[in-house]
């Protein structure tokens, strides 16, 4: 039988118990790391207290793209090198540095925050897609990628987005499948992600729909 381990500290145990919150550290993890840090110097802990902190305080979310930033529009899109015609449309904040790791892509960007998966109860009014709808409908941008996992979550999320912006003046594309079915863009090597982003195609086309 397998007990629960036992804590000499109270300290030591609302640590471990705060490290295991995050996503992928077990208790076993969350203790070495915890007995790591007892290890280090003070400046160490507090060093890491303090980033974390400044993180949570200073972080904010680009107005117009919703990528993270400490300013109220990130740099990407305050960039007058970026090509504001062309928005790639991600799922997540990862997926914007997976892309930009490609050196490949000079437009900008729109982060969903998600996909659609009702069994997790994540519908289309949790994503950020109507403010996508607002861009387009600006007038500036020619030319929206949906650059989503190749998953059925993905895909449902690229065909809900195309039906939402049928219609209105603007060229919709997807990667290339260089990205495998049910492959995630956060674990796709950089030269994939690239000439899959190169190598788009029309989204209608993948639906048989000329």
């Amino acid at each position: 039988m397998v007990t629960e381990q036992q804590f000499s500290s109270l300290l030591l145990e609302e640590a471990v118990t705060q490290l295991s919150r995050l996503p992928g550290v077990g208790r076993k993890t969350a203790l070495r790391l915890a007995l790591h840090l007892l290890r280090q110097e003070p400046s160490v802990a507090q060093a890491l207290g303090n980033s974390i902190i400044k993180l949570r305080e200073g972080i904010k979310y680009c107005k117009v793209c919703h990528n993270i930033s400490e300013e109220d529009v990130c740099p990407i899109c305050a960039s007058p090198l970026r090509d504001g015609s062309t928005v790639c449309v991600v799922e997540n904040v990862k997926d914007v540095m997976s892309f930009e790791n490609t050196g490949q892509y000079r437009g900008l960007y729109h982060v969903l925050g998600g996909l659609i998966s009702p069994v997790d109860g994540i519908g289309p009014d949790k994503l950020q897609i109507d403010s996508l709808v607002e861009r387009v409908k600006q007038g500036a941008v020619k030319e929206v990628i949906l650059a989503l996992s190749a998953t059925m979550e993905g895909d449902t999320t690229n065909f809900y987005i195309y039906r939402k912006l049928e219609g209105l003046p603007v060229k919709i594309t997807q990667l290339a499948r260089g990205v495998s079915v049910g492959n995630e863009i956060e674990y796709t090597d950089e030269i994939t992600l690239g000439r899959s982003l190169v190598n788009r195609t029309l989204f209608k086309d993948s639906f048989g729909k000329g």
